[in-house]
């Protein structure tokens, strides 16, 4: 029972690899009823951040599990006369863990460069032995979501997963303070995703790149099986313009699984958030 848990609370992990996880640390209002241009100082085309997914116990100590990668292309892109953000993200499984659980997933979202919305999501998703291939266009300007599956109405504005995290890293989150309660969305499976997300502090983290300056969110997600609290996660940013996830923590009940920033390029900003870079 235990090793199935295990492999659950794997399997609930690798989202988190890919796009750190459905609800990570947005500060997200609910869709607004128009677009606005946002002004980006967050990141730019040619920027590719790299994470391991390790599972992590007082017996086995760093197990890793799998590798993932955020990209935004370095070529400009254009989708239907828009110029966009091309952002991949993939994240595969290493070693022992593919003989357990398998996983190939690949999701791919064109955000227009002067709303931060998305025009099309691209969802290739493997794990185990469950498949999910998806498109999704949206139209931003008539509130509409034409995926593979369905027609529906959805609320201008409204994120996919990607976008979502992208837009996040815009905000400035200066003036939070711990305890806030912010709401999440976007559109997931046909679906619109309405949660919320816990701003905890500001810490400073030690991880294999460096030690930074860093602020820390719980996000919210549903109970069950693998995770036994309505917060059970912690994950932490750069304090700095760049916004940068460096690590994350899951508690689920069998053990920690977590996902560490390994390498870093293409960043707009400096990195004023590491404080000692790594020896």
């Amino acid at each position: 029972m235990k090793t199935k848990l295990f492999f659950q609370g794997i399997n609930h992990f690798f989202p988190i690899v890919i796009f750190l996880i459905y609800f990570l640390f947005l500060q997200l209002p609910l869709p607004a009823q128009s677009l606005k241009s946002i002004k980006n100082e967050a990141y730019t085309h040619g920027e590719k951040l790299k994470f391991r997914a390790y599972y992590d116990s007082f017996l086995t100590g760093k197990v890793t599990a799998g590798i993932a990668t955020l990209e935004v292309e370095i070529e400009d892109k254009f989708l239907d006369g828009r110029p966009v953000y091309k952002i991949i993200g993939e994240g595969f499984s290493r070693g022992a863990f593919n003989w357990f659980f398998k996983v190939e997933d690949r999701f791919e979202s064109y955000i227009d460069e002067e709303f931060l919305v998305p025009w099309l999501f691209i969802r290739r998703t493997h794990e185990g032995d469950y498949m999910y291939n998806d498109d999704v266009r949206f139209n931003q300007f008539t509130g509409a979501a034409l995926s593979t599956r369905a027609n529906k109405k959805i609320p201008i504005g409204t994120f996919d997963i990607l976008s979502a995290f992208y837009y996040a890293r815009t905000l400035d989150f200066s003036k939070a303070l711990p305890g806030d309660i912010f709401p999440i969305s976007f559109y997931l499976d046909d679906s619109l995703y309405l949660s919320q997300i816990q701003f905890a502090g500001r810490e400073e983290v030690i991880i294999d790149l460096g030690h930074f300056k860093c602020l820390r969110f719980k996000p919210m997600v549903a109970k069950g099986n693998v995770f036994s609290q309505p917060y059970p996660m912690d994950i932490w940013v750069t304090d700095d313009k760049n916004h940068l996830p460096v690590l994350a923590r899951s508690a689920v009940i069998v053990g920690a699984v977590k996902l560490e920033l390994i390498h870093y390029k293409g960043l707009v900003n400096p990195l004023t958030s590491l404080v000692v870079p790594e020896k």
